[in-house]
């Protein structure tokens, strides 16, 4: 009788990689820096650069002179980290240099600082963001106005983005909602376009890089409940179709919270992660001191993902 040897799990065997997937999330970031760009012009370039420089630089140091192991910057997370650094921030020529000190604090301490890929809970990027915020208020809301394509100017002249209108009570001020899907609205690099980010979103999809759990039932939630609030008083709260088009639940949702490192391993954990970030921003949207919420909301998340894959566990074959 022949003997057939089994080894160890994993038995699935898969052609993908680690920098395989770090480089089509970055080439699924493109239409948004091409977006950025024809509206922001030479800023959104400058800070994207800036952004990517950084943190590569400060991944490549970290692990040469203070882990002392082999570096890892060709594997293309820490250009994904800078780029949605870049995303997260307006526009304007302070933010050249602020990017920098995000980008330390984004690699430093929300990524390398645990150990480098694979091994931080938060997502770095919006650790960088978050910092930046607390810490530079006036920069971080400071936002240029939307005006003609492809500007080739640094000046910027401020302006007022959607959830800032909408936190002041101007709501008859707010562009179309078409203006606001194709992107001609204030606001950070990245999420101004709600169709560039639906581009990279589907080719992740197809590519199965990320699946459909948590975009879905992150803008799915955020959609019912502020729909829920809009019903029982319009004149207070937002309708649901500006809700998921303003602001970063987008961008959020679909590149930032899909994150593999820093969100569930089971698809009922994703859900559950998604409803949690949905509910969380809104929340903080209308009851909380800042307009914006998303970046908030994915971090906690973030930290109550080990909960969710210890309640979630997936099926087993056997026991």
């Amino acid at each position: 009788m022949k003997l057939l040897n089994i080894s160890g799990s994993p038995h699935v065997h898969s052609d993908e990689s680690t920098k395989k997937i770090m480089w089509r999330v970055n080439l699924a970031l493109i239409p948004m820096l091409l977006v950025a760009i024809a509206y922001f012009g030479l800023n959104a370039l400058l800070i994207s650069l800036v952004s990517v420089a950084c943190c590569v630089l400060f991944q490549w140091l970290i692990e040469k002179f203070i882990l002392k192991v082999p570096t890892t910057i060709c594997d293309g997370s820490a250009v994904v980290t800078g780029l949605l650094l870049a995303f997260n921030v307006p526009a304007t020529a302070d933010m050249i240099w602020l990017v920098a000190i995000g980008a330390l604090v984004a690699i430093a301490i929300g990524k390398m600082s645990f150990g480098g890929l694979g091994k931080n809970p938060f997502n770095p990027a919006l650790v960088g963001r978050v910092f930046l915020l607390i810490s530079f208020p006036v920069q971080m809301t400071t936002w240029p106005t939307v005006g003609k394509w492809f500007p080739m100017s640094f000046d910027t002249v401020a302006g007022a983005t959607p959830l800032g209108l909408l936190k002041e009570g101007g709501a008859e001020a707010l562009p179309q909602a078409w203006e606001m899907f194709v992107g001609h609205i204030g606001g950070s690099l990245g999420e101004v376009s709600a169709l560039a980010i639906l581009i990279g979103a589907i080719y992740l999809l197809c590519r199965k890089i990320i699946s459909w759990h948590i975009p879905v039932s992150f803008i799915g939630t955020a959609f019912i409940f502020s729909g829920i609030l809009w019903l029982v008083n319009p004149e207070t709260f937002v309708d649901p179709l500006t809700t998921i088009l303003t602001g970063g639940i987008m961008l959020g949702a679909c590149f930032m919270a899909t994150d593999m490192v820093t969100s569930p391993m089971s698809r009922s954990g994703q859900l559950i992660f998604g409803v949690g970030c949905g509910l969380l921003t809104i929340i903080i949207r209308n009851w909380g001191a800042y307009p914006e919420g998303v970046s908030f909301a994915i971090l906690i998340m973030n930290a109550v993902t080990p909960l969710l894959n210890r309640w979630c566990k997936p099926v087993r074959f056997a026991n």
